[in-house]
């Protein structure tokens, strides 16, 4: 169904999401997932597991490689430049307290810009966007014997680099959002925002530089 759709279209996006945020649950069983979602596991297209978020048990929801090949397999055509990207899999476990809350910040976010008539198009997580910035600065180093695997670009190519793909840069150093939002005003323009999720271990230099970068913070 669409609603089958768009839940693992969401999943997909943030990775993992706490089934919670995924649709109503029994009032008996508040930690079990919506009926919604135990059948898209059933039909091996997503997988659950137990985890407890503070002092708050929760099942965590993300996508299996079938359900990520599903996604795929129904793209509607086009080139791959502004696509989504779906993930499989839970890639960090130790930070799944802190994953779990992108998805309520960016339903957060949607409500706010929806309120105005804009529309997120697509969202982009930290780590895709990380994942950018390596291959850049590896680029020099690709097929040669005699790298010693260093990065081999300059602070101003950072720079340049950060202000090409609309990122906050601060003495070389570039910043990354939690989850970045590629937006549609009403009036067609094109914008994006970065949402950066604050928890009770968001401490030190880093945590400064991201309060800086114009970030919007959501606890």
């Amino acid at each position: 169904t669409g609603d089958d759709v768009r839940t693992l279209a969401a999943v997909g996006a943030f990775r993992v999401v706490s089934a919670g945020n995924l649709g109503a649950r029994s009032t008996s069983w508040p930690t079990r997932p919506s009926r919604a979602v135990e059948r898209l596991r059933y039909d091996g297209l997503v997988q659950t597991m137990p985890h407890v978020i503070g002092k708050e048990r929760t099942t965590v929801v993300t996508l299996t490689e079938r359900g990520q090949e599903l996604l795929e397999r129904h793209r509607r055509p086009g080139g791959d430049d502004g696509r989504q990207v779906f993930h499989a899999g839970v890639s960090k476990p130790r930070e799944l307290a802190h994953d779990t809350r992108l998805y309520p910040a960016y339903q957060k976010a949607v409500e706010r810009l929806e309120a105005r008539g804009a529309k997120v198009q697509r969202v982009v997580l930290e780590e895709d966007l990380k994942s950018r910035y390596q291959r850049f600065l590896q680029d020099g180093n690709r097929g040669r014997h005699d790298s010693s695997g260093r990065p081999t670009r300059s602070r101003e190519d950072v720079e340049g680099w950060a202000r090409e793909h609309r990122l906050p840069c601060e003495n070389g150093h570039v910043q990354f959002p939690d989850v970045r939002l590629e937006i549609e005003e009403r009036d067609g323009r094109r914008k994006v925002e970065g949402l950066e999720v604050v928890t009770p271990h968001y401490r030190g230099a880093n945590a400064a530089a991201k309060a800086r970068s114009g970030f919007s913070r959501s606890g």
